[in-house]
């Protein structure tokens, strides 16, 4: 089964936490809102560090590096089988210049024809409650495990 890792920016402004989410790119996502959104994520090669490789795709999809006080989060599995391996960490970045990496993607699918697309399209703070609405659905525990775990 398929592994990801990946990064939970969160920054705190007056007592409110906000949330760095992306919006996956290409057509199939373009005019997919609600439950579309995600942590900057990426598949893990074998004998990979997962941490090292959920700080690579950060930096992929935003063109930014992130450091900071890592917190390692419990693994979550998605609908499509898919675990993702998560970190949160306490930054901020301005979304404004951002840019994702590109991939090319069979489009229509099994067409025979590839597009190449950026991987992410949108960055995006969001507040705890509108980023639990936005993100796939089974990344919502990531968000409350680090609410719990700092107990706001």
């Amino acid at each position: 089964m398929k592994k990801s890792a990946g990064i939970l920016l969160f920054k705190r402004i007056k007592n409110q936490f906000f949330y760095f989410l992306v919006h996956p790119g290409g057509p199939f996502w373009k005019n997919k809102d609600i439950g579309a959104w995600s942590i900057p994520k990426g598949e893990i090669d074998e004998n990979e560090d997962f941490l090292t490789r959920a700080l690579i795709e950060f930096e992929e999809e935003t063109g930014q590096s992130i450091k900071g006080d890592f917190i390692e989060l419990s693994p979550i599995k998605q609908k499509g089988g898919k675990t993702v391996y998560a970190w949160a960490v306490e930054g901020n970045i301005e979304v404004q210049g951002l840019f994702s990496n590109t991939i090319q993607i069979e489009w229509p699918p099994r067409s025979g024809k590839f597009m190449e697309i950026p991987e992410v399209d949108r960055w995006e703070w969001c507040k705890s409650d509108e980023a639990k609405e936005k993100i796939n659905i089974a990344q919502v525990k990531f968000i409350e495990e680090l609410e719990e775990l700092l107990k706001i």
